[in-house]
């Protein structure tokens, strides 16, 4: 027998039957053990018991009875600060399957009441539209066959790798060697770059899991990974440590954990990889960071220069800014400067209908090291409702618009393009990654593909879990507690790390071979993509296929 009673209706006139997510028990298989109440971060259900009245039923009798009979058990609880998110710690911990939460098929009435004290909701995860992604639904149509026969992937040598920063024509090149001119510094990297998630936004286990597993790719696969640190620098250990070459330092609005950078610059064993300025983000268009405090501990509060358990927004702009022009004068220069002009330096903005007026204007700077855009399927640590999902742009669209406007001034090979935004929302990174390749990207950043893929990521597109912002992160990813990401090895995340990056380089390898590419990316190469979707092959200019 399914039970799903619930207790007491709130003053909100909310019942279990409003929530999207209903906590079914079985209480014959129950034993009352209490594990399931211990880790469901939402306290969504707890271990109670409930009167019940028993009328007799004796027909002779001309007095009418009652009993009362006390049934002991768990319950849900029908608040909005304890609705369930559907996490599935219950029935993970459960020793006799006894209970799981299930999606709402009724009508969900949650969406009314999810403003508690006047605060509009607000969430962790990535933007909730379930099913085939545009980028899932391309496909590489182009097979290399007798007259141009294909390559095997399994045995033939491939140059898997991209290059980070700006790359001179030919005749730049040769004037600039010749006369002893600045040569713009590059980087050759993956292409699948892990993206900003900061160290705060995380927990110290999952970030510093990574960057082992980073380092293992680097040094023992030979596989050139690269991390980005998000808002909020990192340990001061690792910028002294040989470590930062492997990592993108990020500077936002906000400037949190730039005091530490700039004090270590003097013992920086190497150069970082490259500095990313954050001028927007795709979960958030046009706003700045959010770290809650909830997530704001002693170590996270002395790395970024601010009080313990106060909330940390940045400003949607860069202060002393106010034109893309005065962005390039200033802060890429300044921060090109600082690093001795040896570090890549490129901005990161949201995906929009104004991405190629800034591409244009980093065109016409020589400091400019490429553009990174991020799209509206980005992920965050903490966004309101309404940005996630009605605010931004796609990024399939945005980046070969950009593309091709760079291919027109003849300037396709020269500013690197990176993508992100949705990149492996249904598990399908390679194949995505790759198509914006094609598209025009030189690169893709991933980061929630990551969080569910090496670390195990409760949330979904259908709303479940997506708790990143509050720090009760059930797995012990997005959390600061102690208590929760100590289940979470560091050893363990690095491992899947290295596992995943193994198996995107092999399928990278299979969609490069029927190519018949070996020695470089496939970048810009849309004669090989097709899509049964008129509208989507007209509007990329990709070849329409039925």
């Amino acid at each position: 027998m399914v039970s799903t009673r619930s207790v007491s209706v709130t003053p909100s006139s909310l019942t279990y039957t409003d929530l999207q997510w209903i906590i079914q028990h079985r209480e014959d298989r129950c034993t009352l053990c209490g594990q399931c109440t211990s880790v469901c971060p939402k306290e969504a259900i707890e271990l109670t018991y409930r009167r019940q009245r028993m009328p007799k039923l004796d027909i002779l009798s001309k007095k009418r009875g009652s009993d009362y009979q006390t049934f002991v058990g768990i319950r849900q609880k029908t608040t909005m600060g304890n609705a369930c998110i559907g996490c599935s710690m219950c029935s993970m911990v459960c020793p006799n399957e006894a209970i799981m939460p299930v999606p709402n098929t009724n009508e969900n009435r949650s969406v009314f009441f999810n403003n508690i004290k006047g605060e509009p909701s607000k969430r962790g995860g990535r933007r909730n539209v379930s099913g085939p992604t545009l980028l899932d639904r391309i496909m590489f149509d182009r097979i290399s066959m007798l007259t141009d026969p294909a390559l095997d992937a399994g045995r033939h040598e491939f140059n898997v790798s991209t290059t980070l920063g700006r790359v001179l024509s030919p005749e730049d090149y040769l004037d600039k060697t010749l006369n002893g001119g600045w040569i713009p510094p590059t980087r050759e990297i993956f292409p699948f770059v892990i993206g900003s998630m900061s160290f705060g936004a995380l927990s110290p286990n999952m970030w510093l899991g990574m960057l082992q597993g980073v380092a293992y790719c680097n040094e023992v696969l030979g596989i050139p990974v690269v991390m980005a640190t998000g808002e909020g620098g990192c340990p001061p250990w690792v910028l002294r440590s040989p470590y930062l070459k492997y990592i993108i330092l990020q500077i936002a609005s906000g400037y949190f954990g730039w005091d530490e950078i700039i004090r270590a610059i003097p013992e920086m064993q190497c150069m970082p990889a490259a500095i990313e300025i954050k001028y927007g983000q795709g979960a958030k268009p046009g706003d700045g960071g959010l770290l809650m405090w909830y997530k704001v501990s002693k170590l996270i509060a002395r790395l970024r220069g601010v009080p313990e358990a106060v909330d940390l927004p940045s400003p949607p702009v860069h202060q002393t800014l106010y034109s893309i022009e005065e962005s390039v004068m200033k802060m890429i220069q300044t921060l090109s400067m600082a690093f001795d002009h040896k570090v890549p330096v490129y901005p990161k903005i949201s995906a929009s209908t104004s991405a190629k007026s800034v591409l244009n204007n980093l065109v016409r700077n020589p400091y400019a090291a490429g553009l990174m855009i991020d799209g509206i399927d980005g992920g965050t640590g903490a966004a309101y409702n309404v940005s996630m999902d009605a605010t931004g742009h796609p990024v399939a669209s945005c980046v070969r618009e950009c593309y091709l406007d760079l291919a027109a001034q003849g300037k396709q090979n020269e500013i690197p393009i990176f993508a992100a935004g949705g990149i492996g929302k249904n598990g399908n990174v390679a194949q995505n990654g790759m198509a914006l390749v094609m598209l025009g990207a030189s690169g893709v950043h991933i980061g929630k593909y990551i969080m569910q893929a090496v670390a195990g990521c409760l949330g979904n597109e259908k709303n479940r879990c997506n708790v990143c912002n509050v720090g009760i992160c059930p797995k012990g990813i997005t959390s600061q507690n102690t208590k929760l990401y100590r289940r979470l090895d560091p050893d363990k995340v690095a491992e899947r790390v290295a596992d995943v990056y193994m198996s995107i380089n092999t399928e990278v390898k299979k969609i490069m071979a029927p190519l018949g590419r070996s020695q470089s990316l496939p970048i810009g190469m849309s004669d090989a993509l097709g899509i049964a979707d008129k509208d989507a092959a007209d509007r990329l200019q990709i070849k329409y296929v039925c």
